[in-house]
């Protein structure tokens, strides 16, 4: 047999098992009934966890996975395994999810997209998921450097998880046109969660959660659960009591030596809109507090993304003093120059070890301050939000 011919033989032979593994990871797909594809800018990881949470609480055998803070794969009965990725992420690891998912006997399976390329999030959902439902949390100008450079762009690349033939409930409303349209060209029922609709979530009911939950997420995953069959009371029943990602919005109020310091983890919050949103949440529920600190965490490696927190958003300019952390600190310090914030406004804690920008931190604060954290949860940014939250005031009958 010739080198051609061998060349032939094996091309034929790896096209065999490839086709193989499509048809046994469709028939897996096929095997559960229900599946959901959650995307968007921001909250699809929380919108992952409570939809999971709302079918677990009305006795759907549901299993979850997440790409936020942690990778995890959250079991039927709630319990959280991490996803081991022995070369990096990569989308094709959602065949192994659902490979779980099926030999767990799952009735349901919520899985956060991880694309990032536009194109990627059509192979995601036209050969990985294959949802009965998709989600599309929301579309902000964040990754602008793969799904931009405009806004616009990032919902056009968000459609292309849309399913054929299914539905699609979304809380984004600046760029729903773009959503229908894509909907409407894979024949795809399209549900829209209004500002009215948020609103309904009331106080009472975002109360027990254990962290600061976003209304909009809240109602975007009960509109999802509706969808499915399942009431109200039963959905929340489940989201209260299902554990929040790491990156979740925590507040934890600490008295070092006679400083009253409230910490708000908002490092996941990336984009402009986002993290001003964070900002003015914050301030608004803390207003007592006399100073207040931001801490950007900050990455190289994502220097649009600090060129667009440091030029494009003013909302940090009422702190009292701005840590920058990470690295990248010259970027965002340039930028925000350009924009007539004199340099000098800024503390640098770039490259330090954790405990030393906790105690930069804690110089700057007075008797009561509040302290933010923004831009990337990456890094040294989620082990600061443990330092914080390993030196809470713990409330009584609170376990650590």
């Amino acid at each position: 047999m010739t080198g051609v011919e061998l060349l032939a033989v094996a091309a034929a032979t790896l096209g065999s098992v490839g086709l193989l593994e499509r048809l046994v990871h469709q028939r897996r797909l096929g095997a559960i009934p229900t599946r959901v594809h959650v995307s968007g800018t921001r909250g699809k990881s929380s919108v992952t966890r409570l939809i999971a949470a709302g079918l677990r609480a009305a006795g759907v055998r549901t299993v979850a996975k997440t790409t936020g803070t942690l990778p995890r794969m959250i079991l039927h009965d709630g319990r959280e395994v991490p996803v081991f990725r022995p070369s990096g992420a990569n989308i094709i690891e959602q065949t192994r999810i659902v490979a779980a998912a099926r030999s767990l006997e799952a009735e349901a399976l919520v899985m956060e997209c991880m694309a990032l390329q536009p194109d990627l999030h059509w192979v995601s959902e036209n050969k990985l998921v294959r949802a009965t439902h998709g989600v599309i949390t929301n579309a902000r100008p964040d990754h602008l450097d793969v799904m931009g450079p405009t806004e616009v762009d990032v919902a056009l690349a968000l459609a292309g998880m849309i399913p054929v033939r299914g539905t699609l409930i979304t809380a984004e409303r600046r760029h729903l046109d773009v959503l229908r349209r894509a909907a409407e060209d894979r024949h795809t029922r399209l549900v829209a969660v209004g500002e009215r609709e948020v609103a309904s979530v009331t106080d009472a009911e975002l109360a027990p959660f254990s962290y600061v939950e976003h209304r909009e997420n809240v109602a975007l995953a009960l509109r999802v659960l509706a969808e499915l069959g399942i009431e109200r009371s039963t959905g929340l029943e489940g989201m209260h009591q299902a554990s929040p990602d790491p990156g979740a919005l925590f507040e934890y109020d600490v008295d070092f030596f006679g400083r009253r310091i409230v910490f708000v983890n908002g490092f996941a919050a990336n984009d402009p809109q986002s993290t001003a949103t964070v900002w003015q949440m914050a301030t608004a529920r803390h207003s007592e507090l006399r100073r207040v600190v931001a801490v950007f965490n900050l990455r190289a490696d994502r220097p649009i993304r600090t060129v667009q927190l440091a030029r494009d958003s003013t909302f940090w300019h009422d702190a009292d003093h701005v840590v920058l952390m990470g690295s990248g600190a010259y970027h965002f310090a340039r930028a925000a120059s350009r924009t007539g914030v004199p340099s000098g406004r800024f503390v640098y804690a770039e490259n330090l070890p954790v405990e030393e920008v906790f105690e930069t931190i804690v110089g700057l604060c007075g008797r009561n301050t509040l302290v933010i954290g923004l831009a990337n949860i990456g890094g040294p940014g989620l082990k600061l939000v443990r330092y914080f939250r390993h030196r809470r005031r713990l409330a009584p009958g609170e376990e650590d």
